[in-house]
């Protein structure tokens, strides 16, 4: 491979890190495939695979198989992603202390892996703002947050200057930035033709404008977790030196394990310490990140109490069929539909929908037609779905059909609102009519390929 990468990217790479491209593009190397399993929906699927060293619930597969043919990853049971990005989780666990109630913004989420990383860590009483700027990414971002199955997300679609409103409201950042991607040569080629110094150094100023126009948004001694998927020391070191420059800030050192191949390095003019990702050196693409915590204060910014639009309380005796944890949610109308979050969410949600332009809220329920709830597909891959609820369990290949949307030939069951289920987990919801079984699955998110 290395003898189609661009010249001015091997000789930065020989220049600034002494590094030859034949070592770190072996032609010879093995595709990596890894996976991140969901705590929340645990499968014993994959559980003996090589683990991630750096990732608890991250597994390394000896072959990629076909994901969209398995049921349980349309069920939300894991998540592929690129092993080395996983290290967000040490990133996390070494500087914020994830016991208490956070909340956390990841700035550039779509289409969700750290952000579902995130959600892992946290606890119920934490809040994720998961934002995308892309309007045509946020609906894959919003997919996988559902699938994930838990309520304390929200999903917005802004720019980063928009968080400029939230001054100080944020216990931690984390910005995987746009960037040249030279990370993913070898994973995917067609990259290789998109580089350029020029590309490098117009990422750089966009990485810093994103990080000047949400830096506001992060409270005092909050954290600050920056990351690319670029090998480029100017969208990198250059960066960390750049934002000890421009703000009061200090960087974190992250303690590493010898065995783990990660290559620690420090900025030329504050050195700053930055964690980078070889795949001549780990078994994953190439990645760096850097951790920072803010040390300037932030003004007291009062946020207020905004009201939100709620509904009857009698109007909730519909959810008690539909879940066992009424108790502990507050309900809201979302355009013809209703929304479920936390009650000790509410508060924030009421501050978010004021200052930002929100795609998703906690767990869509449904609508009301008449007395009735025709249940949202995000419902049915929650996590407070009431456990008595009708269930018909599927083989793998009718699992296949429901999700292509197909006619199910299913009988003796009872009519109603009936989960369609995999190996005990839930995919989605079905009809059961006399003479007829309705598939509601999602048309835009059905399986359309052949395999």
């Amino acid at each position: 491979m290395s003898s189609i990468l661009p010249s001015a990217f091997l000789r930065a790479l020989k220049k600034d890190f002494n590094i030859e491209g034949e070592r770190l593009f072996d032609d010879n190397a093995e595709p990596v495939t890894s996976i991140r399993l969901n705590p929340f929906k645990p499968s014993e699927k994959f559980s003996a695979d090589d683990a991630v060293p750096w990732c608890i619930n991250g597994r390394y597969l000896d072959l990629r198989p076909s994901f969209i043919a398995d049921p349980l990853f349309h069920a939300g049971c894991y998540y592929v992603q690129e092993a080395s990005s996983m290290f967000l989780e040490q990133a996390l666990k070494q500087t914020v202390d994830l016991s208490s109630s956070l909340r956390i913004l990841d700035l550039c989420a779509s289409p969700g892996g750290k952000s579902t990383l995130i959600n892992s860590l946290i606890n119920d009483e934490s809040l994720l703002v998961s934002n995308e700027i892309i309007k045509t990414r946020v609906p894959p971002l919003a997919d996988n947050l559902a699938k994930w199955g838990t309520m304390n997300t929200v999903v917005s679609n802004n720019d980063p200057k928009d968080f400029n409103r939230l001054e100080g409201y944020f216990d931690a950042l984390v910005v995987d930035a746009p960037c040249s991607g030279s990370g993913m040569f070898r994973k995917d080629p067609e990259t290789i033709k998109q580089w350029s110094e020029s590309a490098v150094e117009l990422c750089s100023q966009r990485q810093q404008r994103i990080l000047a126009d949400v830096y506001r948004a992060l409270k005092e001694d909050g954290i600050l977790i920056y990351s690319t998927c670029s090998y480029s020391k100017e969208e990198n070191e250059v960066i960390a030196d750049w934002l000890k420059d421009e703000f009061e800030i200090e960087s974190l050192r992250l303690e590493l394990k010898d065995d783990w191949g990660v290559e620690e390095t420090q900025s030329d003019k504050h050195h700053c310490y930055g964690y980078r990702f070889y795949p001549h050196q780990v078994k994953g693409e190439g990645f760096f990140l850097a951790c920072f915590r803010k040390k300037e204060s932030t003004s007291d910014a009062k946020f207020y109490k905004e009201r939100l639009p709620n509904i009857n309380k009698n109007s909730l005796d519909f959810l008690k069929q539909w879940t066992d944890t009424v108790e502990d949610l507050f309900v809201l109308p979302a355009g013809d539909d209703y929304t479920a979050i936390y009650k000790h969410h509410q508060i924030d949600l009421a501050i978010l929908q004021a200052k930002l332009y929100l795609k998703k809220s906690g767990v869509r329920l449904g609508r009301m037609a008449g007395k009735d709830l025709i249940p949202d597909h995000e419902l049915a891959l929650s996590l407070i779905l009431n456990p008595d609820l009708s269930r018909i369990e599927v083989s793998a290949e009718e699992a296949i059909s429901y999700l292509r949307k197909d006619e199910l030939k299913l009988a003796g069951y009872p009519l109603g609102w009936t989960l369609i289920t995999y190996k005990g987990y839930p995919l989605g919801w079905v009809k059961v009519l006399p003479n007829r079984i309705n598939n509601y699955y999602p048309k835009e998110i059905r399986i359309l390929k052949e395999f």
